[in-house]
């Protein structure tokens, strides 16, 4: 499934919120593992979608 995702910030907000994910999940991982683990899936899925966008052209 795809979506579009719209953030004031761009790019850059999308990385922010990758890297709150992974912080989100190393402090969860003793109390809820499954959880850790999907916000790792996430992080790990919005990061490659950030890797296929083109690169601005300078």
């Amino acid at each position: 499934m795809a979506a579009t995702l719209r953030l004031p910030g761009g790019t850059t907000d999308v990385a922010e919120i990758v890297e709150a994910l992974l912080v989100a999940a190393a402090a969860k991982e003793e109390q809820a593992p499954e959880l850790a683990l999907r916000w790792r899936w996430l992080a790990d899925d919005l990061g490659d979608a950030l890797d296929q966008l083109p690169t601005a052209q300078q």
